[in-house]
C-alpha cells in the first residue's frame, strides 16, 4: 500500500473530531471518501495533509512516517492537495499561480511523471491561452482545474482532493470528472472527497464511508451499489 492511515485521532479542542481512523490507498488507486456534511472527511484530509495536527495515530506513505510533519514536508514527500475552496490566487495569473504550486517542493518523485508546464498545458488547453489573465477572472470550474493543476506541479504520486465538484455546472463537473481520470492513468494516486456519489462511483474502485468522526463502512464500489440499504445510512439519498 502506498498510503497506510492508522487509528488516528484528531481534536478540535475538546471536540474528538476523528476517532481512530484507518485507510489505505495502494499505488495507482482512486478511493473515495464519503459521508453527510459533518462527519470529518475534510478534517481526514487536513490531518493526513499535515494542517491539522493529529493526537495520535500513524500516517505512513511509502514506508515513511509523516505523522506530526508540517504540510511543506508532507508536500516533499510526494502528497498533493487540492482544498475544497480551491484557494487560487486571484491577484496572480494563471502561470503565476502554477508556479506557486512548485515553491519550496524538492520532492522528485522518480517512480512518477514531471509535472512540467507544457505537460500542465496539455491536460488543461483552456490555460495555453488564457496563462497570462489574473485567476480572478477565470470561471468557478477552470479555478477548480488550476488548483489541482497547482497542486500537480509539485509533483505529488497522491493527490488529497476535497470536493472537487461542488458548486460547479453538470456539463463542468464532467470535465473535472474526466481530468481526474487522466490525471490517474498517468500514475497520480487519489484519495477523493465528493458530495457527487455519481462522480465518485466513476472514479473509485473502492468506497470508505464515514459515519460521526469515524470510518463506518469499507468496500468495493459494487458492494456498495448492491446494498442500498448501506447508502442510505451514510449518505444523503
Amino acid at each position: 500500500m502506498q498510503l497506510v492511515v492508522k487509528d488516528l485521532n484528531t481534536f478540535y479542542g475538546a471536540i474528538h473530531a476523528l476517532q481512530n481512523i484507518s485507510l489505505s490507498i495502494a499505488e495507482g488507486e482512486i478511493v473515495a471518501l464519503l459521508g453527510r456534511n459533518g462527519m470529518g472527511k475534510s478534517t481526514t484530509l487536513k490531518s493526513i495533509m499535515g494542517i491539522i495536527k493529529p493526537r495520535s495515530g500513524s500516517i505512513q506513505f511509502n514506508g515513511n512516517e509523516l505523522a506530526g510533519l508540517p504540510p511543506h514536508k508532507i508536500a516533499q514527500a510526494g502528497i498533493g492537495y487540492v482544498p475544497e475552496d480551491r484557494q487560487v490566487f486571484g491577484n496572480l495569473t494563471i502561470e503565476e499561480n502554477l508556479m506557486m504550486g512548485q515553491m519550496g517542493i524538492k520532492n522528485k518523485n522518480a517512480a512518477g511523471p514531471k509535472w512540467t508546464l507544457d505537460r500542465i498545458y496539455e491536460h488543461f488547453p483552456f490555460m495555453v491561452k488564457k496563462h497570462g489573465l489574473k485567476a480572478r477572472f477565470i470561471s468557478g470550474g477552470e479555478q477548480q482545474m488550476l488548483s489541482i493543476a497547482r497542486a500537480l506541479m509539485g509533483n505529488p504520486s497522491l493527490l488529497l482532493i476535497d470536493e472537487p465538484s461542488e458548486g460547479l455546472s453538470p456539463i463542468i463537473v464532467n470535465e473535472v470528472r474526466d481530468i481526474l481520470a487522466e490525471i490517474n492513468k498517468e500514475g497520480v494516486s487519489v484519495l477523493l472527497v465528493e458530495h457527487n456519489y455519481k462522480v465518485a462511483v466513476y472514479l473509485a474502485k473502492r468506497i470508505y464511508l464515514m459515519g460521526k468522526a469515524h470510518i463506518g463502512y469499507e468496500n468495493s464500489v459494487g458492494h456498495l451499489e448492491a446494498h442500498p440499504e448501506i447508502r442510505s445510512q451514510f449518505l444523503e439519498v
